[in-house]
């Protein structure tokens, strides 16, 4: 039997999450996987950023991805099952197409 939410009592227990992972959550005021439904992931990576004043990793953004999906009902998945989905958003929003300027 797979990984159910009836099973998740604190952070450690949701999938990919370690003790490093847990942490950085508990910077961002989660305490329990009940406090997860509903967060957006994107803002929880921009504001661990901004506290932490360095930019981490954005597979931890797909880490937090995945764990705010499995608390809104979608089956366990390994964290790089949403780098895809990353990428396509954050591909068109934080990377531009920069113009190109004709010299004469």
């Amino acid at each position: 039997m797979g990984l159910t939410i009836k099973k998740i009592n604190k952070l450690e227990d949701l999938p990919n999450v370690g003790p490093a992972i847990a942490a950085r959550l508990r910077v961002l005021g989660i305490d329990k996987p009940s406090d997860l439904p509903e967060r957006d992931p994107y803002a929880m990576y921009d504001e661990l950023n901004s506290i932490t004043g360095q930019r981490h990793d954005p597979c931890l953004l797909d880490v937090f991805i995945s764990v705010i999906r499995f608390m809104e009902g979608a089956p366990a998945k390994p964290w790089w099952k949403y780098t895809a989905q990353r990428k396509q958003r954050l591909g068109s929003v934080r990377n531009p197409v920069k113009s190109q300027t004709r010299i004469l």
